[in-house]
């Protein structure tokens, strides 16, 4: 793909993104586009990031230190999107700006003790299988209220979030149902006693189904495709 192309691409996903929020009733400003960079070289992030890209997502923790190290001269956020072993916590944690996939007590943890030794705080969200699809990662609805009371009171990594991912679909129609549950779940944990400031993100849509997620609450999309073009 073209990069001037890549551009023309971010402009027409914010544009959907803003059409979206205004049939919902939303302020299209308090939709985030993460830009998922996964697998694309450096010179395609760096056109989407020449072209107002400034929060990208990547799967794989290597993956982002390489790309977060070679791209040390941009003014960006990355935000770990992917499911989040123990042992790689470590490494993202010096400049990650967001962890999407927080789904136990113990990774959840580890990343409170590597921010307290990098002098930081790291904002997480909760990843939330609302699904139910063995194939995806996340904890279970009715796990979610004891685990956030929980990790709430980490003191160096801060809960400001859920975040899903529905089956993929053809018809973005089909997705809607697992956006409400999400929304619905963070309702029923602040009426259970979680501040809702550690609830103020929702995390949901990707290229397929962006544009439905964010006219059911979503304050965090991840697209990747519509910007940069079918993976290679």
């Amino acid at each position: 793909m073209r990069y001037s192309q890549i551009a023309d691409n971010l402009g027409k996903v914010r544009g959907r993104i803003v059409d979206a929020a205004e049939r919902a009733g939303r302020e299209a400003g308090d939709v985030h586009l993460v830009t998922v960079t996964k697998t694309r070289s450096l010179d395609e992030i760096r056109a989407a990031v020449d072209a107002g890209a400034a929060d990208l997502g990547e799967n794989y923790a290597q993956e982002m230190m390489e790309k977060a190290e070679a791209l040390a001269d941009e003014k960006v956020r990355w935000h770990a999107i992917g499911h989040l072993q123990t042992n790689k916590v470590r490494g993202i944690v010096p400049f990650v700006s967001l962890v999407h996939s927080i789904d136990s007590q113990r990774v959840g943890r580890e990343l409170d003790k590597r921010a307290a030794a990098a002098q930081r705080e790291v904002p997480f969200l909760l990843q939330v299988n609302v699904s139910g699809e063995a194939s995806k990662f996340g904890l279970a609805a009715e796990e979610a209220l004891p685990l956030a009371k929980s990790l709430a009171e980490l003191e160096h990594s801060r809960l400001v979030g859920l975040m899903t991912m529905p089956p993929y679909c053809e018809d973005p129609e089909e997705n809607r149902p697992y956006f409400v549950r999400l929304r619905e779940l963070r309702e029923r944990l602040v009426d259970d006693g979680v501040a809702a400031e550690h609830l103020r993100h929702l995390s949901m849509g990707m290229t397929c189904d962006f544009e439905v997620a964010v006219e059911e609450g979503a304050t965090l999309v991840r697209v990747g495709s519509a910007i940069f073009g079918p993976r290679h």
